[in-house]
């Protein structure tokens, strides 16, 4: 590509990402959080979890404005991630894809993964406003049981995607219920391509694991700095590494009232000196990308006048270095007692986005004049198994507060469509170039 003709896909790029709706993006996210609502409005907080009833009304919600717009098609695939497709110009071209998920925690909020599918939704719309096609399709992907607060583990959609022999463990998972992911993935599948038979939507095969030119999520932050620091956009750059552990502290249970303290082998005393210096580290050495929490604690027999005889608790660790983690391990070793026992439950190394793509976050943010600033994510996301199966980035909208997975998160309607013109951006210049027409017409299956 010469630079006349950079200049000016970047040109439409930028015309593309002005005609990013706010007041479109709003309803969007506002007509998404009714499915599963709790109480008046969003502000009771939203219970839409992962492929339950009010999910799939969801998808089917989010799908209809564009299941039958020429130019557009529709798929699920083997593990129940929905794909909203528009074509381009070479629709045999692997697709710039995006997307997020919009299940919740049992109760949640109404912004999370759920504003960068509805981002990429508004995307195409803008895109159809001003009659331009790209070169490559653009899917927007609605991957399945992100929050894992359902079927454990999470990401499960996006893993599967990524890694199809992975999905088999994933079927026999049950949830609080007793019903398997299985039958839940095949619920869900069967309800979108009823709907798709009745209403006459134009289908399409989506396999597992097929091509992917390069993938970018918009997501709210989750957390404080953006805010803090009075910027519109974050381009992130990796997501941090964590390990998670669980350590069993074993004693001798007896009376409360007649032991001596010099005569006792107190679990609670031993564990609480292990968590002690966890945290004491955590306080002490400097480093503030270190976080440290402990998560659960458990204590057996749980009798308020009985020495404790066994304690479990969790330990989560999450630092982009993998020599930080390793000193939480070595620590966590050096203060075991004596029979303690540490189990890994976790370790997953920092993953680090491609670098061309997070290149392209920041120029878009410079193109639109969008304050940003590089950043690392702190929690996991669909873009982190992707990542390893293609370039891909991720785009951060600041979080009120820092607030998530709560009723109250929230985001200001002009950061989150500053971030979707960002996104509608790199979109844009991930399947151009762009050519001036009607919307095209879908490719028959």
């Amino acid at each position: 590509m010469n630079a006349l003709d950079a200049m000016r896909d970047a040109a439409l790029a930028g015309d593309v990402a002005r005609a990013v709706g706010t007041a479109s993006l709003e309803a969007r996210l506002r007509g998404l959080a009714a499915h599963g609502a709790v109480g008046a409005g969003t502000g009771g907080g939203v219970a839409r979890q992962a492929l339950c009833a009010h999910e799939l009304a969801a998808r089917r919600w989010l799908v209809q404005p564009f299941a039958r717009r020429p130019g557009y098609r529709v798929g699920i695939d083997a593990a129940a991630n929905v794909f909203v497709r528009r074509d381009g110009q070479e629709s045999m071209l692997s697709p710039a894809m995006t997307g997020s998920h919009i299940d919740t925690q049992p109760l949640g909020g109404w912004l999370d993964g759920a504003f960068g599918v509805a981002a990429g939704l508004e995307v195409f719309d803008a895109l159809d406003r001003l009659g331009l096609r790209t070169r490559r399709p653009i899917d927007v992907a609605m991957w399945t049981n992100e929050e894992g607060s359902r079927f454990a583990p999470g990401l499960m959609g996006s893993v599967a995607f990524t890694a199809p022999q992975r999905l088999e463990a994933f079927l026999g998972v049950r949830d609080g219920d007793g019903l398997r992911f299985e039958a839940a993935r095949d619920a869900a599948v069967d309800d979108l391509r009823a709907e798709a038979l009745r209403e006459g939507w134009r289908w399409m095969d989506t396999p597992l694991a097929r091509p992917v030119h390069g993938y970018i999520e918009a997501h709210i932050e989750q957390g404080p700095v953006l805010e803090a620091e009075g910027l519109q956009v974050g381009c992130v750059s990796a997501i941090q590494g964590v390990r998670w552990f669980r350590i069993t502290v074993p004693g001798r249970s007896a009376h409360a009232g007649t032991t001596p303290l010099a005569a006792r082998d107190d679990a609670q005393a031993k564990a609480v000196r292990t968590a002690h210096a966890l945290l004491e580290h955590a306080a002490r050495c400097g480093d503030d990308r270190l976080r440290l929490t402990i998560g659960r604690w458990e204590c057996s027999p749980g009798s308020i006048n009985t020495i404790a005889e066994r304690v479990v608790f969790t330990v989560d660790v999450r630092h982009p270095e993998a020599a930080a983690l390793d000193a939480v391990r070595a620590l966590i070793d050096a203060a075991l007692p004596a029979g303690g026992q540490l189990e890994v439950l976790q370790d997953k190394p920092t993953v680090r986005f491609d670098a061309a793509l997070a290149g392209l976050a920041r120029e878009a943010c410079a193109a639109l004049q969008l304050s940003h600033r590089e950043m690392l994510s702190g929690a996991f996301h669909d873009a982190m198994p992707l990542a390893g199966f293609c370039p891909s980035a991720m785009l951060f909208a600041p979080s009120r507060g820092g607030v998530s997975h709560h009723p109250d998160e929230d985001t200001p309607i002009d950061d989150l469509a500053a971030c979707t013109r960002a996104l509608a951006w790199c979109l844009a210049r991930l399947a151009g170039p762009l050519v001036s027409s009607t919307p095209p017409e879908a490719s028959k299956d």
